[in-house]
């Protein structure tokens, strides 16, 4: 059962209430493992509480925001992990990194910018996060048994390590799958909120039932393909011509979830907290409107299992070859 959402929350296209957005099922690490696979086969999606030591994570944050903070984009005599953004700065000097915040293939924000974003990029290579945070063993060995692909799991290195400045431009509707072409649908994406994310602090959202939803896109889209007599190969990337110029499937999630009768579900997030989604899963997110001005951090790493089809190509891109296609 999913809870009542007693918060309005804001997207692209205006207000979530309880009428169209819900809460996110919450599941425990004490539960039995077949519970868990359960939840995860029926809900596309499985929200685990305190999987990751919280101090662990609260590290990799302090990290990050160290390490940005010559930018000028936090508030000055605040505590860097605390990640408050700088109420004497504008938010086009702090884009996102693949939030949607541009096209093209400049780099967002213009001169600048050009600092924030270039450590933002630098980020994904530095140990406490390549290494320590994105290969936490918690976190794979969780993984590793609830798929059951033990030692057969293979942690994709090229991953994204979001910011998201209050106010700024949110993340738009899509599934992962979009961007994965070179492999069976299997991998399991875990988001992971890099720091406590209040409920109206631009959060993932999942959309209720949303992963069968993907999979009739994706079955749509290679149909028609296939009736324009399109070989097998071509007409695995007929997504293509059917998304924006980004992947999304639109920008607009109200109006997306109303137009398939669907729920936004919701949450507010905990460091420690992670969500496991499959590739199909419908999913984008909030607009940040916390109140404090905290900046919200997150990373999305993606798993498969190495005895079966994957996409190889995925993850021997280095992160910075994902950031210059995202920009």
């Amino acid at each position: 059962m999913v809870g009542v959402l007693t918060q309005t929350l804001s997207v692209n296209d205006g207000p979530l209430t309880s009428e169209n957005a819900a809460l996110l099922r919450p599941s425990e690490l004490s539960l039995p493992l077949e519970e868990l696979r359960k939840r995860y086969d029926e809900d596309g999606y499985l929200f685990v509480k305190g999987l990751i030591p919280r101090e662990d994570v609260l590290e990799a944050r302090r990290k990050y925001f160290e390490m940005v903070a010559p930018t000028g984009v936090l508030e000055e005599g605040s505590d860097p992990v605390e990640g408050i953004f700088n109420s004497k700065k504008s938010i086009d000097e702090y884009p996102g990194i693949g939030a949607g915040h541009v096209g093209g293939n400049g780099r967002p924000g213009g001169e600048k910018a050009a600092q924030f974003v270039d450590l933002a990029i630098e980020a994904h290579y530095k140990d406490w996060y390549a290494e320590k945070f994105s290969n936490h063993p918690d976190l794979y060995n969780f993984i590793a048994k609830l798929t059951g692909w033990n030692e057969n799991t293979l942690t994709f290195r090229r991953s994204l390590l979001r910011n998201n400045i209050p106010g700024s431009k949110p993340i738009g509707v899509h599934y992962d799958q979009i961007f994965l072409r070179h492999g069976e649908p299997t991998s399991v994406t875990a988001w992971v909120p890099i720091g406590d994310i209040k409920l109206n602090g631009g959060g993932l959202i999942y959309m209720e039932g949303g992963d069968a939803v993907g999979q009739e896109y994706e079955e749509g889209f290679f149909a028609k393909a296939k009736e324009a007599g399109m070989s097998d190969e071509e007409a695995k990337y007929a997504f293509n011509s059917n998304m924006m110029s980004t992947g999304l499937l639109s920008e607009y999630p109200a109006q997306f979830a109303k137009e398939h009768g669907r729920r936004w579900l919701a949450s507010a997030y905990e460091a420690g907290d992670v969500v496991l989604h499959k590739p199909h899963a419908i999913h984008a997110s909030t607009i940040n409107n916390d109140p404090d001005n905290v900046i919200r951090l997150a990373t999305d790493l993606r798993f498969c299992d190495s005895s079966r089809e994957y996409d190889k190509f995925f993850p021997l891109i280095p992160p910075s070859a994902e950031m210059d296609e995202l920009l």
